[in-house]
C-alpha cells in the first residue's frame, strides 16, 4: 500500500507568499486556517487523521465550505465535520458573514450615534442589496452587544478615593408614554490616580431610591476606600448617600453653586460682582482664608442681597470640603466639571435616537459610549498623583 504523504500547510503558505508576495496573503491565510481548523478538530476527537485510539470520541465527517468576509476580501475556508454535529471550529466563529457584520455595524451604530437605516444602507453596500436584514438579525446582534456591555457595567471594583456622581436626562418611550428618563453615571479616581466609568444606570427619576440602588451596586461589586463623594445638590442623592456612605464627606460641586447663586441676584448688573466673590472664596489658598473670606462677603450679602446671604450661610459651606484635602488635588476635585464634559458628549452622540424605544436601548447606547471612554481613560496619563 503507498505510503500517505501530507503536504506541509507552512510550507504551503510560504510558497504562495514567496510566489505573490502581499497579494497572496489571502491564500496564505486560508491554508493557515484550515490547519488550524483540522488541528483543532484531532484534539476535540482525541485521534489523528487514521489513528485508531481509545479514547476517540467521535469521528470525522468532511469539511463544508464557508465564505468569510475579511480584511484582505472574500476567502472560502474549509470547516472541518465530525458526525455528531457537535464540533465547530474557534477560528471561525458560527454564523453568516451578515450575521457578523449586522452585529460589528450595530457595536459602530451605538457608539457614532448612527442611524438604523444608514447602517443597512452601508451594509448593502458591502455585501451586495441581495442581503435582506431581518429584525431577528438585528435583534441577535444587539443581545451579543447587551452580553459584552452587560459584563462590563458588572465588573468587579476596587478603592476609588475620589467619587463622582451626576445624571441626565433621555427621552424614553415608557408603557405608552414618552418620559424624561435619568441616566446615574457615577465616574471615580482609582488609587492608580486614572479616572474610570465605574457604572451607569437609566431610571425613572433622580429619586434616592434609585441612587440607593446605584450605589450599594457599586458596594456589591467591591467598592472600597472612598475618600470623597463629589456631586451637585440632588436630594434623593444626599439621602442614598447618608443611607450607603454615611462616613464619607461631601464636596458639592462649586460650579453648579455660582450658577445657583444667579437666582438669589435680582439686579443683573451685580451678578458679575457677585460671581467675582464666589470664586474669591473658592480659589483661596487653605480653608481659614475661606472661611474668612466667606464671613466677610456674607455680612455684605444681608445688606444688599439677603435672600443671597440666607442660601448661602449652608450652601457655600458645603462647597469647601476639598479643602480638607491635598491642596494638588483641589483643582480636580471641587467640581463635577469633568462628568458636565461627559454629558455633553453623550448629549451629542444620543441626539440622533431622540427618542429612546425602551429604557433598554438608552441603557444600551449610554454604556457603549461610557466603556469606549472608560478605555481610552485606561491607556491615557494619571490624572491625579495620589500618595501611596
Amino acid at each position: 500500500m503507498a505510503m500517505r504523504i501530507e503536504p506541509n500547510p507552512l510550507e504551503a503558505a510560504y510558497a504562495v507568499l514567496l510566489e505573490h508576495g502581499l497579494e497572496g496573503a489571502g491564500e496564505a491565510l486560508r491554508i493557515l486556517v484550515n490547519e488550524a481548523a483540522r488541528m483543532e478538530r484531532s484534539h476535540f476527537l482525541g485521534a489523528l487523521p487514521y489513528e485508531r485510539s481509545v479514547n476517540r470520541r467521535d469521528y470525522a465527517n468532511g469539511f463544508k465550505p464557508k465564505t468569510v468576509l475579511t480584511k484582505l476580501g472574500e476567502i472560502t475556508f474549509e470547516v472541518p465535520q465530525v458526525r455528531s454535529g457537535d464540533f465547530y471550529p474557534s477560528a471561525l466563529e458560527k454564523g453568516t458573514r451578515t450575521d457578523q457584520a449586522v452585529h460589528l455595524a450595530l457595536a459602530e451604530m451605538y457608539v457614532q450615534g448612527v442611524s438604523t437605516r444608514r447602517v443597512i444602507d452601508v451594509l448593502q453596500r458591502l455585501l451586495g442589496p441581495e442581503i435582506k436584514l431581518s429584525s431577528a438579525q438585528v435583534s441577535r446582534a444587539a443581545a451579543k452587544l447587551d452580553e459584552g456591555l452587560s459584563a462590563w457595567r458588572e465588573r468587579p471594583l476596587g478603592e476609588v478615593p475620589y467619587l463622582f456622581l451626576d445624571a441626565r436626562y433621555e427621552k424614553v418611550r415608557l408603557e405608552g408614554r414618552i418620559v424624561d428618563c435619568a441616566v446615574l453615571v457615577a465616574v471615580g479616581v482609582e488609587a492608580s490616580g486614572k479616572r474610570r466609568v465605574l457604572g451607569c444606570e437609566v431610571a425613572t427619576s433622580e429619586a434616592e431610591i434609585h441612587w440607593r440602588h446605584c450605589l450599594e451596586g457599586l458596594m456589591r461589586r467591591g467598592l472600597k476606600g472612598v475618600r470623597l463623594i463629589v456631586a451637585d445638590d440632588h436630594a434623593g442623592l444626599k439621602a442614598a448617600r447618608r443611607a450607603v456612605l454615611p462616613a464619607v464627606p461631601w464636596q458639592r460641586c462649586q460650579f453648579h453653586l455660582q450658577q445657583n447663586a444667579r437666582q438669589f441676584v435680582t439686579r443683573v448688573e451685580a451678578r458679575m460682582t457677585v460671581a467675582a466673590q464666589l470664586r474669591a472664596i473658592f480659589n483661596a489658598p487653605d480653608r481659614a482664608e475661606a472661611e474668612r473670606l466667606l464671613k466677610i462677603t456674607l455680612a455684605l450679602w444681608h445688606k444688599e442681597h439677603p435672600k443671597l446671604a440666607r442660601w448661602a450661610e449652608e450652601a457655600i459651606a458645603e462647597g469647601l470640603t476639598v479643602f480638607d484635602f491635598p491642596p494638588e488635588h483641589h483643582l480636580r476635585l471641587r467640581t463635577t466639571n469633568g462628568l458636565e464634559r461627559i454629558n455633553r458628549e453623550l448629549r451629542r452622540r444620543t441626539r440622533v435616537a431622540s427618542i429612546f424605544p425602551n429604557p433598554e436601548s438608552c441603557l444600551r447606547l449610554v454604556s457603549a459610549l461610557l466603556a469606549e471612554l472608560d478605555d481610552e481613560w485606561m491607556t491615557s496619563k494619571v490624572y491625579l498623583t495620589l500618595n501611596p
